[in-house]
This record gives structure tokens, C-alpha cells and sequence, in this order.
């Protein structure tokens, strides 16, 4: 049978299957997985022969756990519900009882899976999704693989998502690639990383690669640098004992943005085969070239937000939030210079940031080109003459628009930026999605395109960790160094002005 790819867009049902969500008493149950599946079918996108497990410590039955989805589902779903819709998916759950680390749960588990098998027809198609913590990763999978519950069989497959974060640094990432591989083979694997679920991410390598327009001058030649920023205005709410052993190189920039600079700056794959696409991104993060320390300090820059104001109100320093040290040294802010180490993009600076309690939640990748060689309207004020720009909207508002020049109405030369773009809105009423959908449907039909390779969280960690080994050896003196509602520390401007730029933000 021929696959769907991500890029190719789904045109029809998921394969049948039983999807197993252990930690399904959780938050990324509720908000996130049970409304995505919930769109699945709505669009007419999953399989009749369906049925969802939710594995918990808890004891309860089946009618509990459909109640208990039911009234998460009333409140945290995309759009509105069609309770005919909704009766069939809720007849389709079930729940099982037991702790993780108990070989007996999974005893039983196989034994409610051949019953839902049989019930809703799904051929023993299984995947598992892994909605724990992650030091529970490897050994909720070894235990599978003890119960025989990976084992795949004539047509049958079986496939596990597994959440982020994918290890502390490159040692432990190895460690536990390591660990699953002895139970799974790759392409049972699936690292889910959500940013790469959002429209506009997947649309980034339709817009290079089926435009010829853009091809020609995504090189060296005509882009100045390429800035790639994740702001949030939240702080850690109620994150704060996990936080702390992150911070935001972790939690963020070491996979999300890692990947979306990867697509940005790989070269044409072959075809949109899953493999052919994660070689060429597997290429560019071995392309940068681990800094030393005396360049980390040179080319990168940690911030922590103190008190401020966001959005009008008070908010407390990351000291001050629940579950943080009064000491804490973890940084909520990073930003750094990298170099793609290769003939197309030698020389280009690659700007990344990321922070929390920033003045605006934004999520951006702008594309600088060049100044033209011959600055014929020189004459004209230096804020009327900056360059050409492509800035990709993520979130919150998905688009893409392209800065040009051109002449204001009137009897003198006078310049003005102006915008060709499009909104996904232009495509008419959409229904808000979770950015789950695509990835659940993918990972349903075996299309690996949207997700991790070992190679890939490997090469990832290779850049990220002597970074972080820096970092920990000496610890910043000038904690909280940017106010909560602000753009981030002083020393993140002088990273990218003593090179002669300055950070875009999207205001006019």
C-alpha cells in the first residue's frame, strides 16, 4: 500500500488501531490528545475500527473513565461537539489500572487489548503514547517488550510515541536510544515533537520546494542571517519542579528550534519519502559545529526574568514562582549565534531566542536578505532603506508575509515597507486545532516524516551540550537580569548589534 506523507496532506481514514495512553489521567490527555482525536473523526480522519486504552494508577472502570473523558472533553475541545460523534468515540474507551513499574498491569493490559481487538475490529494494530515523565521512558517500554506487547506479527504493527524531553544531554539521549532500541526497532519509534505539527512549520518545505521563486536565493549569496525566535508571556506556572532541572535551552531551543532551523536551512530531499526528508535535516545539525567554550561565552547569552509587568499586570520573578529555589540559577531565557557549517549557507549567521515573560507571545522565522549593491536611494532616511525580509508567523497567528520597498504616493521619492502575505485565515473559517491532529494521524498510517530520528536527538544534544556543560561551570552572577513584560536581557541586543543587526520583533 502507498503511504501518505505529511506533505502529501491526508486523504483518507487512519489505519485501524488502539491507541494506549499511559498517564491518561493528565493534562496533555485532557487538553491535547483526546480533543485532537476527537478532530480526527470529526473530519472523518480515523478509522471506524478504533479504540482508545487509558492506562493510570488509579483505580476505576470503564464507565468512570468514559464520564471522566466526557466532561474533559465538554471543556477543552477545539470546536463544537456532535454528541452522535462523540457517543461512538466514547464507547470505544476503555481504561486499565495499574502501576508502570508493575509487570502484572501489562499482564492485563494484553489481555483488554485482544478484547478491544476483537470488539472494534482493529487487525491488533496498537500504538502506545507515552503521556509520563520521562524517567519512566524506558522502563515502560522494556516491560512492553517483556509482556510481548511490541511484538508485531503478520500485518499487525505496533508503534510508541514517546514525549519529549528525549534524555538531559548527549550521554543520557544515548543512554536511553540505547535502552528502547533493544526493545523497539526504529521504525516502531516515535519521537513527537508538537511544534512540528503546526500548519505553518509543515508549510515551510512547500513553500521552498514547490515555488521555484525562492530556490535560487536560499543561499549564502543573497540572505544576510536568519533569526528564529519562540517568545512566551507566561512564566513557569505550576511547572516549576520540572523547570528547574530544564530551563529553556532543554525545554525549548535544543529540540523544537534545533528542528525548525533544520528545515529552514536543509537542502532538497530527494522526495518527500520519511527518511530522504530526516537525512537532509540530520545533515544540517551536523553541519554546526559544536562551539568551545571560549566561544559559547562570545556567542551566547542566558537570562532569568525578575518582577515586572505583563500585559498590564504585576508578575512575580522566577525566583519568586512556585516550586523555584529563591536561588535558582536556571535560565528562562537564551539566545545564541550559530553557523551551518557548509557551501550553501557558510558565513550566515543563524540567530536563535527564546524566553518566558516576554512582551509578546510570539513564535517567528524571519529570512534577511541582503542589502541591494547599490543603495540608489541613499538620500533617503536609513529606516526607509532596510532590507527585504520573509517572516513565517508559527503562533500565535499562522502566515507568511514577504517586506518589500516601494514608493509612497506623491511628487517626491519616498520609500515604504510593504507586505505581500497570506494568513491561514485566508483560506477561510478553520476549526482551532490542538497541533496534535497531523501527528497522531501520521504516526496511525506510519509516516515517520514529522518525527525524530536517534540520529537526529543525538546530533541535537551534540550542539547543546557543551553549551550547557559551560554554562554549568560558571554560574551567572547578574540573576534575575531582565524584567518579566520585556524583550529579554541587555546582552541579548549587544549579541546581535555588535554584528552590526538588530532583532526583529514584528513591530513597525
Amino acid at each position: 500500500m502507498a503511504q501518505t506523507h505529511a506533505l502529501a496532506g491526508p486523504e483518507r481514514p487512519s489505519n485501524p488501531c488502539t491507541v494506549v495512553i499511559f498517564g491518561a489521567a493528565g493534562d496533555l490527555t485532557r487538553r491535547k490528545l483526546l480533543p485532537a482525536l476527537y478532530n480526527l473523526k470529526a473530519n472523518g480522519l480515523l478509522a471506524r475500527e478504533f479504540a482508545i486504552v487509558g492506562v493510570t494508577r488509579k483505580e476505576k472502570g470503564h464507565e468512570q473513565f468514559r464520564e471522566e473523558q466526557s466532561k474533559d472533553l465538554h471543556e477543552f475541545a477545539t470546536r463544537p461537539l456532535e454528541e452522535a460523534l462523540w457517543s461512538e468515540l466514547r464507547e470505544a474507551l476503555y481504561y486499565q489500572a495499574g502501576e508502570f513499574t508493575d509487570q502484572a498491569t501489562y499482564t492485563r493490559l494484553a489481555v483488554l487489548l485482544t478484547e478491544a481487538s476483537q470488539r472494534h475490529h482493529t487487525g491488533g494494530n496498537v500504538l502506545f503514547y507515552l503521556a509520563v515523565p520521562p524517567n519512566l521512558f524506558a522502563e515502560i517500554i522494556r516491560r512492553l517488550g517483556e509482556a510481548g506487547l511490541v511484538r508485531q506479527e503478520g500485518e499487525s504493527w505496533r508503534r510508541v510515541i514517546i514525549e519529549k524531553p528525549f534524555g538531559r544531554d548527549l550521554d543520557s539521549a544515548r543512554a536511553l536510544n540505547a535502552a528502547i532500541g533493544a526493545v523497539l526497532t526504529e521504525d516502531q519509534i516515535y519521537r513527537i515533537d508538537h511544534y512540528l505539527g503546526k500548519e505553518t512549520v509543515q508549510n515551510i518545505l512547500v513553500f521552498r520546494f514547490a515555488n521555484g521563486v525562492f530556490e535560487p536565493i536560499w543561499n549564502r549569496r543573497y540572505i544576510d542571517h536568519v533569526q528564529l525566535m519562540v517568545a512566551e508571556t507566561v512564566g513557569v506556572e505550576d511547572r516549576g519542579n520540572y523547570y528547574e532541572t530544564a530551563g529553556v535551552l532543554r525545554d525549548v531551543i535544543q529540540n523544537h528550534m534545533f528542528q525548525l532551523l533544520a528545515l529552514v536551512a536543509m537542502e532538497p530531499p530527494i522526495s518527500f519519502e520519511a527518511d530522504a526528508v530526516r537525512d537532509e535535516k540530520v545533515k544540517v545539525l551536523h553541519a554546526i559545529r559544536p562551539m568551545r567554550p571560549e566561544e559559547i561565552l562570545r556567542r551566547t547569552v542566558r537570562g532569568q526574568y525578575g518582577e515586572g509587568d505583563v500585559g498590564g499586570k504585576k508578575a512575580v520573578g522566577y525566583r519568586g514562582e512556585p516550586k523555584v529555589s529563591p536561588t535558582s540559577t536556571t535560565e528562562t531565557y537564551a539566545a545564541m549565534k550559530l553557523y551551518v557549517e557548509n557551501w550553501r549557507w557558510a558565513g550566515v549567521p543563524f540567530y536563535l531566542r527564546s524566553g518566558k515573560r516576554l512582551a509578546r507571545r510570539n513564535t517567528q522565522i524571519v529570512i534577511q536578505f541582503r542589502q541591494p549593491p547599490l543603495l540608489l536611494f541613499e538620500q533617503s532616511a536609513i529606516d526607509e532603506i532596510e532590507p527585504n525580509r520573509l517572516v513565517m508567523h508559527i503562533q500565535p497567528d499562522e502566515g507568511i508575509e514577504i517586506q518589500m520597498k516601494a514608493k509612497r504616493p506623491g511628487p517626491t521619492v519616498r520609500l515604504e515597507t510593504v507586505k505581500l502575505d497570506f494568513s491561514y485565515k485566508d483560506f477561510g473559517e478553520t476549526t482551532a486545532a490542538t497541533g496534535y491532529e497531523r501527528l497522531l494521524y501520521d504516526s496511525m498510517i506510519g509516516d515517520t516524516t514529522l518525527f525524530h530520528r536517534a540520529d537526529m536527538v543525538e546530533a541535537a544534544w551534540k550542539i547543546a551540550t557543551p553549551i550547557l556543560d559551560a554554562w554549568r561551570s560558571v554560574p551567572p552572577r547578574d540573576f534575575p537580569n531582565y524584567p518579566a513584560g520585556s524583550w529579554g536581557p541587555a546582552s541579548a541586543d549587544q549579541l546581535i548589534q555588535q554584528d552590526g543587526r538588530r532583532w526583529f520583533n514584528g513591530d513597525k
